[in-house]
């Protein structure tokens, strides 16, 4: 059995990477693949010596043996895995639990296009030392919470994830690369497009990061930033920077980078309340909503099993996120892919109504007192009915009150901010030929 992790996840050619591993045979090596079409090998070491170190608990530093390697300077911007090869080797996956680590190699902001890995949001959810956010939360005093160590392996990958498997893919756990993020990736890549790439703690320890391109992506679930981290996106958009959040649940739980950016710590519950949420006023009483455009307390979750939607139903039909796709004013669209479009968690802004006729759905007027930018645009929604598994509290509202939907929109505050609304976006892109010109027309038009 082998396993590791990286010292810092987020590297630059020419800077060392330090792997923490340990392993029961007596020699390994390491062999560095880049995501593209598929892991595309880069690099391998020769046989290094190998030692055993125990597991530790979730929210400690594991401190395993420590190996370098330098990265080469040619080395382009991306997703890389350093496959653990033992002498009787597991041929490398994207969606292994053990015997790899997933790091990224930084650019030097040649290009437009960032794209955002949310490292935090991979740990939230990674049991490696029999806890994390979910299940058995190791405790914190300072700042109160719960504590997980991202110096443990997973992360993305090379760990154990807690949730229920997709329907729809039980190939590959959500909350890890290769459910979102790999697929997205892949697609930009086959389009021609050339990102550079970064972790959100790139983006909590680096102000300037954002003003080196013109556009920031974040796709699948990016649940828990820092307030550094939504600081800078928000001061970079207000900037005339652009964003895309081809996701939902974004931007959910605030979290608390400790110990030089080894661990991170969330309050999520207690006598009074959850006090990391962004949008109460008994959390940070800074609704999601500011920044994205929509929120998940206006939407909801469908976690297991089969989902039923209607999908997105067009709002503004006009509008040049449709260009090229035929798509009508109260027309559906991604109600039969596999999964459907709408879904697992979906983001929302508060609606007045939403016509079961027409399919045409109305912003609530006091959207803007709960967090909604002024002239955020509703280009299309999907209805949360009475099925799913959560439809959130809320302002005015408690749960499974109210109207919950997935909506897709955009507005403007000296730059632009699209969302899409829904988790999966990534996962039906190829699948329907609209979502692929929606999400080749936002980009285009956002890199601009």
């Amino acid at each position: 059995m082998i396993q590791g992790y990286p010292a810092r996840a987020s590297v630059a050619p020419g800077e060392r990477l330090v792997l923490h591993v340990s392993t029961d045979a007596p020699r390994f090596r390491v062999a560095f693949h880049r995501w593209g079409e598929g892991f595309i090998r880069m690099q391998e070491s020769g046989w290094l010596s190998g030692k055993y170190a125990a597991p530790r608990g979730a929210a400690e530093d594991w401190q395993w043996p420590a190996y370098a390697f330098t990265i080469p300077q040619d080395w382009p911007s991306a997703v890389y895995v350093a496959h653990l090869i033992e002498p009787e080797a597991a041929v490398l996956g994207a969606a292994m639990e053990s015997a790899a680590i997933l790091f990224v190699v930084r650019g030097a902001g040649q290009s437009r296009l960032l794209y955002k890995i949310p490292l935090a949001t991979y740990h939230a959810y990674n049991c490696s030392g029999g806890g994390c956010f979910y299940v058995n939360p190791p405790r914190s005093l300072t700042p109160p919470g719960a504590r997980v160590s991202l110096q443990r392996p997973g992360g993305g990958i090379g760990g154990q994830t807690w949730g229920a498997l997709d329907y729809y893919d039980l190939n590959s756990p959500r909350q890890t690369f290769a459910h979102w993020d790999a697929r997205f990736i892949r697609w930009l890549l086959r389009e021609g497009f050339a990102p550079e790439f970064c972790t959100d703690s790139d983006l909590h320890e680096d102000s300037a990061l954002c003003d080196r391109h013109r556009l920031l992506l974040s796709v699948g679930h990016d649940e828990y930033w820092s307030e550094a981290m939504r600081d800078r996106v928000e001061a970079f958009v207000a900037g005339g920077g652009n964003a895309a959040f081809f996701g939902a649940n974004l931007c959910w739980w605030r979290i608390h980078v400790v110990d030089e950016g080894r661990a991170m710590v969330c309050h999520q519950g207690g006598p009074q309340g959850a006090h990391d949420h962004w949008w109460p006023p008994t959390g940070a009483n800074r609704p999601e909503d500011s920044l994205t455009g929509v929120s998940y307390r206006h939407g909801g979750g469908w976690w297991d099993g089969p989902r039923s939607t209607a999908g997105f139903i067009v709002q503004d039909a006009e509008h040049w996120a449709f260009a090229g796709t035929g798509l009508r004013r109260g027309e559906a669209f991604g109600q039969d892919s596999a999964p459907p479009l709408v879904g697992y968690e979906c983001d929302g802004a508060p609606l007045a109504s939403f016509d079961s006729e027409s399919g045409i759905a109305v912003l609530a007027p006091d959207a803007q007192d709960t967090g909604t930018p002024p002239g955020f645009r509703i280009l299309a929604a999907g209805l949360l009915d009475g099925g799913w598994q959560e439809r959130p509290p809320r302002e005015r509202h408690a749960a499974d009150a109210g109207i919950h939907s997935a909506t897709m929109g955009m507005y403007s505050h000296g730059g632009t901010v699209f969302t899409a609304g829904t988790t999966d976006w990534a996962q039906v892109l190829g699948q329907d030929r609209r979502v692929d010109i929606i999400t080749r027309n936002v980009i285009e038009r956002l890199l601009c």
